[in-house]
């Protein structure tokens, strides 16, 4: 994440007493965060709930409404603070001011807050995060696309919202096009462009979320040594 996340890197987490080459506390071995950009209808969070379940303890997942809900409730804002290592929480300012340097200062409070509550969650480690453009927020990570077909989506939408097609049709849409919306207007960036991502994954009849999964699973083990 740049010069100055790797000074800080190396001087707030030294490797401790009996860590070995490799541990994710180590200033040249990126945190353990899987950031998921998803499609509507794609089956990215049934995806993120198996990959944390397949990874186990501590590993979990911050889904957008999750994420929302702690930037907006106190209590849950501390106790997401009282999961980070305190070595950690100097590095929350310093990643924001990476990302949007000087533009912090021209975003609505509301997505101030919201970005620092997304960087907390990141120093916590073993975050599988779920949307919100993440992956922007922490290029280091290993950052996910899953998309899927149109047909596909609005099937499984209309299987498993169950709704009629016409609903599943405007729901994606508008989907997309709130998606598309904040993380342009966040980060100045368009979310479906591949090269943003580690890996894009196109769910579908040939390759299910329990195969996404297994994939991202296999990856992220072999990311961070796991």
């Amino acid at each position: 994440m740049g010069k100055i996340y790797e000074i800080f890197q190396k001087n707030f987490f030294p490797p401790k007493k009996g860590e070995h080459r490799g541990s994710p506390l180590q200033h040249n071995v990126p945190l353990p965060i899987i950031t998921i950009s998803r499609e509507m209808g794609s089956g990215g969070k049934s995806t993120a709930n198996l990959i944390a379940l397949r990874l186990g303890e501590p590993w979990k997942v911050y889904d957008h409404e999750l994420i929302d809900e702690i930037a907006k409730n106190k209590h849950l804002e501390e106790e997401l603070v009282k999961s980070v290592d305190p070595k950690r929480l100097p590095l929350a300012d310093i990643i924001v001011n990476k990302v949007f340097g000087k533009r912090i200062t021209n975003l609505p409070g509301y997505h101030r807050h919201l970005v620092k509550v997304m960087s907390l969650v990141g120093l916590r480690g073993y975050s599988i995060i779920l949307g919100r453009g993440a992956n922007f927020l922490f290029p280091s990570g290993l950052n996910i696309r899953i998309i899927c077909q149109l047909d596909q989506r609005i099937t499984w939408q209309m299987t498993y919202e169950h709704i009629s097609r016409s609903e599943a049709i405007k729901r994606i849409e508008e989907s997309d096009k709130e998606r598309r919306k904040f993380v342009e207007s966040l980060f100045n960036h368009n979310h479906t462009k591949a090269h943003h991502y580690d890996l894009v994954v196109r769910t579908g009849p040939n390759l299910g979320i329990e195969d996404a999964a297994d994939i991202i699973v296999d990856l992220a083990k072999r990311r961070f040594k796991i």
